[in-house]
């Protein structure tokens, strides 16, 4: 995958040398014995990444096959991919990154999260998929305009950095939760709650970079049994504000219970 990431030090092109990326001034990045390559550089950064624990959680959780209808959504918006490449941002598990290139068998994939726990992960996630550690927000390691697909599912965006690494037909696929996500485990459990605006401010935040080409509402109900519901919300944002896996109020809930699944998938196409 060395041919399309990028130095994070000087935005020189890198090249698989031995058991490491350098580039021609001479920037080095050891691969990992895990199989992943770290590009994150400088000052420690101040994102939150996902713990080994609620990657473990969402692996389980994922490994259900509760999400797998957003993950095909996700896999469908991102339209014909060829033998192209698509990139993950936010990755954890690689999950969802998977499941495109399991539906593109000649693509590759790039599979980013800004935590060490799941760029080890995603090293596993996949065989056409490579995992890198760095931090979106200080900008994609990647060449300019050698993708086709950038997915953010559940995680960041950064859309002037996704502009620039998409080719001229490729597309940015953002899936996220709406309101009614989860609704039925939020007030019972103190779950962090989704703000009803967020799908609007989402597409706000691509004004004048990209154009909303296809919008689908994804919304089922997810029978889940006591450990499952434990999984769900031990895996997502409010694992970082409390051990809510053992919340005791888990063991209020009955054994067996129906959860909605809500989330919009919203497909972006570069503007001219």
């Amino acid at each position: 995958m060395a041919d399309l990431l990028a130095c994070p030090e000087c935005r020189l092109a890198l090249e698989a040398v031995d058991r490491a990326l350098r580039c021609g001034r001479g920037h080095s990045f050891d691969i990992a014995k895990q199989g992943y390559v770290s590009l994150l550089t400088g000052a420690s950064t101040k994102m939150t990444g996902d713990t080994a624990a609620m990657l473990d959680a969402r692996a389980a959780f994922q490994g259900e096959g509760h999400f797998a209808p957003i993950a095909a959504a996700v896999a469908t918006a991102v339209g014909p991919v060829g033998d192209r490449a698509l990139l993950e941002v936010g990755a954890g598990t690689g999950y969802y990154l998977a499941a495109a290139l399991d539906a593109a068998p000649g693509a590759r994939g790039i599979a980013l999260d800004v935590a060490k726990p799941a760029a080890r992960r995603c090293a596993r996630t996949h065989p056409r998929a490579a995992a890198v550690l760095a931090d979106a927000w200080r900008g994609l390691p990647v060449r300019d305009g050698v993708l086709t697909g950038v997915l953010s599912v559940f995680a960041p965006r950064n859309p002037a950095e996704a502009a620039r690494v998409l080719d001229a037909d490729g597309r940015f696929v953002v899936a996220a939760p709406t309101a009614r996500h989860l609704a039925e485990l939020i007030d019972q459990l103190g779950m962090v709650t989704v703000d009803p605006e967020k799908d609007r401010r989402i597409t706000e935040s691509m004004s004048g970079l990209f154009e909303q080409v296809d919008r689908a509402v994804i919304e089922y109900p997810m029978k889940l049994d006591r450990a499952e519901v434990a999984d769900v919300v031990g895996m997502g944002p409010s694992a970082h504000h409390a051990e809510r896996a053992r919340d005791p109020r888990l063991a209020a809930l009955p054994e067996h219970m129906e959860v909605t699944a809500s989330v919009t998938v919203s497909t972006y196409r570069r503007r001219a």
